[in-house]
């Protein structure tokens, strides 16, 4: 006798995933230490003021237990500081935690993919199969060619009791073009970035790990360099992202060009892209005796026409540069109007929120065209 069994849903109520008390401390951990641009021991006072608040701890598991763990799994180790007294320090491990989660913030939405290079719409001289065939043309590498068609080719064209193969009857199989990258992420750290009651900076260097993190995990060829600038402008590297801070410095907008387009210049890759994170209008630039010229009184026409200049020479180098202005003043918004016109850019005139979204966006779509 043959059994019927109906087929249904069963619903209850959802449980949540089970997370360990660390793995829940070390989420809010990492938040803090990128806030406090790596300074343990303020991270430690502000998770300890949280858990009071907020009861993120019981007596099963403190937060001194947690500091013990962080040792044992090396996130965190002793330092002899130079005056002799000890003190603890994030690690590497701890560093690359941070972008991870980064990255996982702002992108998580993001199809996970082997690493690899970005496809672009072009089909080319690469090594990623499309599948699709092709005859061949004069200079195609005789690996290219798909001898099964090929043969089936020379078959039908030709007959099977004299087998004869001529060119016409070579098909190659179609390869896209893997686009490779270089791009400079530029970060503005003047004074400004924490004034108004609102700090820029954090949401700032959390985009920079997460481009970091992106780039060096899914897209290897690619390059990428970052640099800070304030009065003057100097690289950063990917490491010392957390430690990001801002200083009292003025927007020297003009030098922090200067260097991108230098480190772009040496790379071979024929794609070549510069992203601005900016608060501020440009109020400093450097004379060529080694003074500061510096003005915070609206827009100064000798530095903004030295903005215009670089924007230009950038052009001429097929540099595009995409400017994220994280400020909604008229005459900014009308200063950096100007400026994409003479770069032939972009710009977005964006909030801190979003941020991350938007850059990785335009980070695809640079990347899926070939500059000629």
């Amino acid at each position: 006798m043959e059994t019927h069994r109906k087929k249904g849903f069963i619903f209850k109520t959802y449980e949540a995933p089970y997370i360990s008390p660390f793995d829940k401390l070390f989420e809010i951990f990492t938040e803090l230490i990128t806030h406090t641009s790596g300074d343990l021991d303020e991270a430690i006072d502000w998770l300890r003021q949280l858990d009071k608040e907020y009861k993120l701890t019981d007596e099963n598991y403190t937060i001194d237990d947690f500091i013990e763990d962080l040792k044992k799994k090396g996130y965190i180790r002793e330092e002899i500081k130079p005056d002799g007294s000890g003190g603890m320090k994030i690690t590497s491990k701890t560093e690359r935690s941070i972008r991870q989660q980064a990255l996982e913030q702002i992108f998580g939405n993001l199809k996970r993919a082997g690493s690899g290079s970005h496809r672009t719409k072009y089909s080319g001289s690469g090594d990623e199969h499309t599948g699709e065939f092709r005859e061949y043309r004069f200079g195609d590498s005789l690996e290219r060619i798909s001898l099964t068609e090929s043969l089936r080719n020379a078959q039908v064209n030709n007959g099977i009791e004299d087998f004869q193969l001529y060119e016409n009857d070579l098909v190659v199989e179609d390869s896209q073009f893997k686009a490779q990258m270089s791009t400079v992420l530029m970060i503005d750290i003047s004074h400004s970035m924490i004034l108004y009651g609102e700090d820029r900076i954090t949401p700032a260097k959390k985009v920079a790990m997460a481009l970091a993190e992106l780039i060096t995990t899914r897209y290897p060829k690619d390059t990428l360099d970052i640099l800070v600038f304030g009065n003057d402008a100097w690289p950063i590297a990917i490491k010392d992202l957390p430690y990001l801070n801002v200083g009292p410095y003025h927007t020297n907008t003009v030098a922090g060009l200067q260097l991108a387009m230098d480190l772009l210049r040496r790379k071979r890759n024929t794609n070549k892209q510069i992203f601005m994170i900016t608060d501020g209008k440009p109020s400093c630039v450097r004379q060529s005796d080694g003074t500061y010229y510096m003005n915070s009184n609206g827009l100064d026409d000798y530095i903004v026409d030295k903005c215009y200049t670089m924007a230009q020479q950038a052009r001429k180098l097929h540099i595009p540069i995409t400017t994220f202005m994280i400020a909604r003043d008229p005459y900014l918004q009308e200063f950096i109007q100007h400026f994409t016109e003479a770069n032939q850019g972009k710009a977005f005139y964006t909030g801190l929120k979003g941020l991350g979204e938007m850059i990785f966006e335009d980070y695809e779509a640079n990347r899926k065209k070939r500059v000629k």
